[in-house]
């Protein structure tokens, strides 16, 4: 279908605006750029947070622990925000994480790893396994299920949630129940039809692609490393559960089917939607696309179907 109209409106409002890309700004004028994303979002929903920190490889980890009303123990997702490794926060994605939280009733821990190009690979990934299995092991002191936990993450933080779920799976634990991967980067791979469709004039950009990639990576050979590029995995078998979410108008939009494809060859249970008309980023663009909305609740439908029988498995 054409661009939704209300990304459309949003693609002449930022052009109007004369944002750059991100790949013709400096790393301190992108990060500010990015926090210009939370006059998008609509009114914030009411749901109870805390912030605190959690042990990490390299110092404490600042996360947000975000609990909606209800009775426990609770399901529990720990959620790693979009921004290409190099920017975004816990700030940024506050209003999104609250939705997930109300949507999926389940105890959100919104975990601020640290960015590229001061961190690069693999220090992002190992402050969010690490976070994860600090979260898994203190669930219930948080109101949670540690048998009904989650990752969860957009664009660079579905590329996260995808190599935590990995990583538990190879390094022994924690045991998950599901990875909610929301349009993620999966491959290092700029010549898809998404990519050649969307690169240009749909917000996310091929040349800011390659941008973050440089930062992240930094001089790291990349090679078949699953952590940093989950589709280059040899093996997705004995994966937990995964809902994928892509964009119509999203550069990534062929690489995130793709791994879906592949966990469901792999025997992993999967649902995956493409969200038409839609661009990249629109969970970040809520109050400027509500459209796009439903992409929360179907991503909560997947989650309650994938950890309805968790509790009773792990007994």
């Amino acid at each position: 279908m054409p661009v939704h109209p209300e990304a459309q409106q949003l693609l002449a409002a930022l052009e109007a605006q004369g944002m750059p890309p991100f790949d013709h700004m400096t790393v301190p004028q992108a990060r500010a750029a990015a926090q210009g994303f939370r006059d998008l979002q609509g009114e914030p929903e009411e749901v109870a947070t805390e912030d605190r920190v959690v042990p990490g490889p390299a110092g404490d980890i600042p996360v947000r622990v975000y609990t909606p009303e209800g009775d426990g123990p609770k399901p529990v997702i720990v959620y790693f925000h979009g921004g290409g490794w190099v920017i975004g926060d816990i700030e940024v994605c506050d209003n999104p994480v609250r939705r997930i939280a109300n949507r999926t009733g389940a105890v959100v821990v919104s975990v601020d790893y640290r960015l590229a190009p001061e961190h690069p690979y693999p220090a992002p990934f190992e402050d969010c396994y690490a976070a994860t299995a600090w979260v898994a092991e203190h669930a219930a002191e948080l109101g949670g299920d540690p048998a009904r936990v989650a990752t969860c993450g957009d664009s660079a933080g579905g590329n996260l949630a995808a190599a935590v779920a990995l990583a538990a799976r190879d390094r022994g634990g924690p045991r998950l129940a599901a990875q909610l991967l929301i349009y993620p980067v999966t491959d290092f791979d700029f010549t898809t039809e998404s990519y050649r469709q969307n690169g240009e004039g749909y917000l996310l950009t091929k040349g800011a692609m390659v941008w973050f990639w440089a930062h992240y990576l930094g001089a790291y050979d990349l090679g078949k490393d699953p952590y940093a590029c989950p589709a280059r995995a040899d093996d997705l078998s004995g994966l937990p559960p995964a809902f994928v979410a892509t964009a119509e108008y999203d550069p990534l939009r062929d690489e995130g089917e793709a791994y879906a494809a592949a966990l469901k060859a792999a025997g992993v249970e999967v649902t995956a939607k493409r969200y038409d008309g839609m661009l990249h980023g629109f969970a970040w663009t809520l109050g400027a696309t509500p459209s796009g909305a439903v992409m929360i609740d179907d991503l909560a439908e997947a989650f309650r179907k994938a950890t309805s029988g968790s509790s009773d498995r792990a007994a």
